[in-house]
């Protein structure tokens, strides 16, 4: 049997992928890329550009081509067979990439190229893309002594199996939980849209009546609307309790042990490195200076927010007693009643707003609006090699040329892992063929059709698809030509969450509304007393909305500032004292939030989750300019294109902000757009 994998391929051959092919195919690779790298080391002298760094980038890219597809496919077509080989694999990986950070010889090899007179010629993003990879070889280890060395690769090694092991448990923990209802009685209050998915759920397993799970496409609507209390606690009590000692499945995908492992080997790689915690490891790639900058930030605006989220609060809580007879909130009370308070605030619901969202129509106006604002269009391809029959395979134009393609993968199905993202299928670069155009995947996890209806989107999933996208926007529309800051490759990670977070501001412009909604079954726009009312409720409760973002920040960063070996208790201990001081929502002793925290134990965003917060205040900011010269100028999008998309990491992120807002960040626009009036 051929093994597709390693064959030269365009866009990845998604049908023919077996996972038999995995192993034997990254073992080759990784096999084949050592000796390349060791013969070119020992032949060259002089480095240049393009004796050295090219050959690099395209073995590098070979290597990226063949596991991309694999990464992707574990995440949304996950099987066991899956799972087997790619653990392998990425056991593989890990060795390789640490051994490649580790290699004496490349690192003597970009230090001297750096030394050349080839330096001052070479562009912005080859410099960029030399001093990051000098950074990385430091924070691999290569100044340490052979035996600290081979500690660290061991180390780095355990750290991918371990995060990958997170991420199982969370999908095995998400996925083992399920509730039959055989009375429709017990769904009361949620609307038709989640009851149909709820009677899908139970035919997909050939059940009678309807299946709650603990996907979001589930868990939301009986959260935000079941009238049945005690259905409503159950269900919070699974989601709460996921890869946890307790709850429903108490000690089944226990991710505790798991946590201590990751925070140890973080510790002890931070203090091979010569730093005293993780959180100044993780500094060192971003825009934040240092840790008591991030706290800080933090901090103030938790004390800004703090006292409106507690008037939001005191309101729900009077409201509660005084409407539905309940005298203390608890949390699986929260989503239910603040949807009463809403509705009768506003006189608008999520279900109310559904209709006029359908899936076509909002993707044709989400390219609507990066046609007017980047200068960009759109064609869907029919005949593409795909995985699943949801996934969409799209063109982006510029003019006729064909400058990006994406993959759009929107519905929530069994197999694949919960949330929204963007990865990099195939990155921008130039090769000895001309330039690589980029390919991103785009993922959500939406409700799926039902019957012959169409998707219909919730205003929030809608907000969720145009992030994803934003993401998108800044991998595809990169010019830059040199892979390792190319897109988002190369961009601090506080930074990164800038173009998606500005994408969301227009979900709530009136100008755009009128092209990304339109009836389902008539095609009329969002009438204009829905816009009005759904604009006043845009920042219904963002005191609140802030600070449960504001204690995952605090939380995941005081975690990794505070952690050393042996400090196992606080993983546990951190929650009560960070909600102590940020939390205004009533808590349960049974939550266990971080077991399923995989941002932070299974994703990039480690001593990193602030930046959702670091991002919107320049994302905010960013808007604020389109505010002034008009949502839609066309010269406002081009600077924005010119300055922050097409550069990706080919500059530090401050530069390239100030060269588009003519500035350096403020905070106010932030608190004005989420509705805070700080004192």
């Amino acid at each position: 049997m051929t093994n597709v994998l390693l064959e030269p391929h365009i866009l990845p051959p998604f049908s023919s992928i077996k996972p038999e092919m995995i192993v034997p195919a990254i073992s080759e690779l990784t096999e084949r890329n050592r000796k390349l790298v060791n013969t070119l080391v020992d032949e060259i002298t002089e480095p240049t550009w393009e004796n050295f760094v090219l050959p690099l980038e395209q073995w590098g890219d070979e290597l990226n081509q063949a596991w991309s597809p694999v990464g992707h496919l574990s995440h949304v077509a996950d099987s066991e067979a899956m799972r087997t080989a790619y653990n392998e694999a990425i056991a593989l990986l890990s060795a390789y990439s640490t051994e490649m950070g580790q290699h004496q010889g490349l690192y003597r090899l970009y230090r001297k190229l750096k030394e050349s007179d080839e330096w001052n010629s070479m562009t912005l993003a080859q410099q960029k893309s030399i001093n990051d990879e000098l950074l990385g070889f430091e924070l691999s280890g290569i100044a340490l002594p052979e035996e600290q060395q081979k500690r660290f690769a061991e180390l780095a090694k355990k750290s991918s199996l371990l995060s990958n092991q997170f991420s199982e448990n969370v999908l095995d923990a998400t996925q083992g939980w399920v509730k039959e209802i055989s009375d429709q009685e017990m769904l009361a209050g949620i609307p038709e849209t989640g009851v149909a998915t709820l009677k899908q759920n139970a035919q997909l397993k050939e059940k009678d009546g309807w299946l709650i799970n603990l996907e979001f496409p589930s868990y939301l609507p009986v959260m935000t609307y079941a009238d049945n209390r005690e259905l409503r606690e159950e269900v919070y009590e699974a989601f709460v309790t996921r890869a946890s000692e307790v709850g429903p499945n108490s000690g089944k995908w226990d991710n505790a042990e798991t946590m201590a492992e990751i925070m140890a080997v973080r510790a002890e790689k931070s203090e091979l490195l010569g730093y005293n915690n993780w959180a100044e490891v993780s500094l060192v790639q971003k825009m934040a200076e240092s840790p008591e900058q991030v706290l800080s930030f933090l901090y103030e605006l938790a004390d800004k927010s703090l006292p409106q989220a507690k008037s939001e609060f005191d309101e729900l809580q009077q409201f509660a007693k005084a409407h539905l007879d309940i005298d203390e909130l608890k949390p699986w009370d929260l989503a239910y009643v603040s949807e009463k308070l809403k509705q009768q605030k506003y006189s608008i619901s999520d279900e109310e707003l559904r209709p006029y969202f359908p899936v076509n129509t909002v993707i044709n106006g989400l390219f609507e609006t990066a046609t007017r604002l980047f200068g960009v269009s759109f064609q869907e391809q029919k005949e593409f090699d795909t995985y699943h029959p949801d996934v969409k395979f799209f063109k982006v134009l510029e003019g006729e040329e064909h400058v990006a393609s994406f993959y759009l993968d929107l519905y929530a199905r069994e197999g694949k892992r919960g949330g929204a993202w963007m990865d990099d299928c195939r990155v921008r670069r130039a090769t000895n063929q001309g330039i690589q155009i980029p390919v991103a995947y785009l993922t959500c996890n939406f409700t799926a059709p039902v019957g012959d209806k169409p998707a219909l989107l919730t205003h929030n999933e809608v907000t969720t698809l145009f992030h994803e996208f934003g993401h998108g926007i800044h991998h595809m529309l990169t010019k830059v030509e040199v892979a390792s800051v190319s897109g988002i490759n190369g961009v601090a990670w506080d930074a990164v969450e800038l173009p998606s977070q500005f994408m969301e501001n227009f979900c709530y412009e009136p100008e755009a509304l009128a092209f990304i909604s339109g009836h389902f079954e008539t095609g009329e726009p969002l009438p204009e007393d829905l816009l009005n009312k759904m604009l006043a409720a845009k920042n219904f409760q963002s005191g609140m909305a802030m600070m449960r973002q504001l204690e995952f920040s605090l939380y995941d960063f005081e975690l990794h500032h505070q952690y050393r070996l042996g400090k196992d208790n606080l993983i546990t201990d951190l929650v009560s004292k960070v909600k102590d001081k940020v939390s205004v929502v009533p808590r349960v002793e049974f939550a266990r939030f971080q077991n399923s925290f995989s941002h932070i134990f299974a994703g990039g965003y480690s001593a990193g989750y602030y930046s959702y917060k670091w991002a919107e205040v320049l994302s905010a900011d960013a808007f604020s300019k389109f505010e002034e010269e008009g949502v839609f100028n066309s010269a406002t999008g081009s600077s924005f294109k010119e300055n922050i998309l097409e550069k990706g990491g080919s500059d530090d992120a401050m530069n390239l902000f100030v060269a588009f807002r003519g500035r350096k960040p403020e905070v106010e626009p932030l608190l004005r757009h989420s509705g805070i009036k700080a004192a």
